[in-house]
């Protein structure tokens, strides 16, 4: 990755980035210099370098009333992100106040692609103290690589898992694998075919596609979730424990 990128993840603008970055290898120069060599125009690149000096990142002095800017040591770069996220902290108490407004309401979330996909999971992990499934194991194995981490991670956090899985010889092997990874298993027939992944937790329930394309939702709604649950126990009861 870049470096003008990684100072723009750490919260400066694609001009600062650029600016910092070319008074750091000049060291003390001027505005002109600095910006020459940054690709920036004079005018602009002396507000930028502004911007930076009132952040922190440069200081300026002059010298026979030529205007110099130097850029401080690049931890001063690491002390300016911290400190945003630590602005962002002392208000997260109001902004889940105003989340959990909203979340009065059922929501619903759409996301695209394997990485979509992995937020979910992330999702979980950090939310869920218990899970119960449905799944195409055979699907979920082949299509979704970091699975096998996911399970890894689950089983660390010590989360437990009862899955109803179609019939399939993965399937078999992960109810014989069960008892040592937190996870109860029940197999229903191959037909009627279903494919796919579902995970229920909290209000939550998250819907995974692998046929034609990579697509998945989360649903937030204590009702919804209720409802999957409810068939959820009614399925799980009427099938053999193995």
């Amino acid at each position: 990755m870049k470096l003008d990128t990684i100072l723009q993840k750490s919260g400066l603008t694609p001009k600062e980035s650029l600016l910092y970055l070319a008074a750091l290898e000049l060291g003390s120069a001027s505005v002109q210099k600095i910006a020459v060599k940054a690709g920036v125009v004079r005018s602009t690149a002396y507000e930028v370098l502004e911007n930076l000096r009132f952040k922190g990142l440069v200081t300026t002095f002059l010298k026979k009333h030529i205007r110099y800017y130097s850029a401080e040591d690049p931890n001063q770069v690491v002390n300016f992100a911290e400190s945003r996220v630590e602005t962002l902290k002392e208000a997260l108490p109001e902004l889940n106040a105003i989340v959990g407004k909203s979340r009065r309401r059922p929501s619903m979330r759409f996301y695209e692609g394997k990485d979509g996909m992995k937020i979910i999971l992330n999702e979980i992990l950090n939310e869920a103290d218990e899970l119960i499934s449905f799944a195409s194991v055979d699907d979920v194995f082949r299509e979704l690589e970091q699975f096998e981490n996911f399970v890894t991670a689950r089983i660390k956090k010590k989360i437990p898992l009862r899955v109803i899985l179609r019939a399939s010889a993965k399937a078999q092997e992960r109810q014989r694998l069960g008892p040592g990874e937190l996870r109860q298993v029940r197999i229903v027939p191959q037909n009627p075919e279903f494919h796919g992944l579902m995970y229920i937790w909290k209000n939550k329930v998250a819907l995974f596609s692998f046929v034609s394309d990579y697509v998945a939702t989360v649903t937030e709604s204590k009702e919804v979730a209720a409802l999957e649950r409810t068939m959820f126990e009614h399925i799980w009861q009427g099938l053999p424990s193995s």
